[in-house]
């Protein structure tokens, strides 16, 4: 069928064109897959609000050989309460790029999809404390403002406090790598060891998000 439904979380977006958005979305029936969303950019679109990053939204699509195009998109859940707090953004953007980085394109796993699902509403009502640290604003400024639209409020600041790893981030790794079939969760769950590292030599390049997280030891 050419004509298809699902539903899928938008863990990344680029421009395309003078008004459309290349979509990376984890769906619930597909796996990872790419989507383009034409004329989303105009000011007149009603597809656009639907399609934020983070939303939860029931897709309609169409099949094609490079793109599968959107036609119709409805959002089932923003997440308004990670978009609106810039240390859990930063928690999201980190568990957005692993999803992105260890996902085959066009391979269901439903359990993956749920696994992020859970996680982001769990972020989404978390009120852990969760450790702060300083970096220079170079390091993260240019992908949080690309990705998720969030500049640094005052030009002249030196430094970012962003937060530390949270348990729920650990967790999510942990879970994510096992349900791949990278490691043993309870194995993992037992002792402690190097998740980035590992992650970064399965996707052989460095995470874009660690200059986040690369001093949370």
């Amino acid at each position: 069928m050419r004509n298809f439904r699902t539903e899928g979380i938008i863990i990344k977006r680029r421009n395309y064109g003078e008004a459309d958005r290349i979509l990376t979305v984890l769906t619930r029936d597909y796996g990872k897959i790419s989507i383009k969303a034409t004329g989303v950019r105009r000011i007149t679109s009603r597809r656009s609000a639907h399609i934020e990053l983070l939303n939860c939204t029931i897709l309609h699509l169409y099949r094609k050989s490079i793109f599968n195009t959107l036609t119709e998109a409805k959002m089932m859940e923003d997440f308004s309460q990670i978009k609106q707090d810039f240390h859990k953004v930063g928690l999201a953007y980190h568990i957005c790029e692993l999803i992105d980085g260890l996902c085959p394109e066009n391979q269901e796993n439903s359990t993956v999809y749920f696994l992020l699902k859970k996680t982001l509403e769990q972020l989404s009502k978390s009120t852990e404390v969760i450790p702060m640290q300083e970096y220079p604003v170079s390091d993260i400024s240019d992908y949080m403002i690309g990705t998720f639209g969030m500049g640094v409020s005052d030009a002249s600041q030196k430094v970012l406090t962003v937060p530390s790893r949270s348990q729920l981030l650990q967790d999510f790794e942990v879970n994510l790598l096992s349900q791949l079939g990278y490691w043993n969760k309870n194995e993992a769950l037992a002792k402690i060891f190097d998740t980035h590292a590992m992650i970064e030599s399965i996707i052989e390049r460095k995470l874009k998000s660690h200059a986040i997280f690369a001093k949370l030891q």
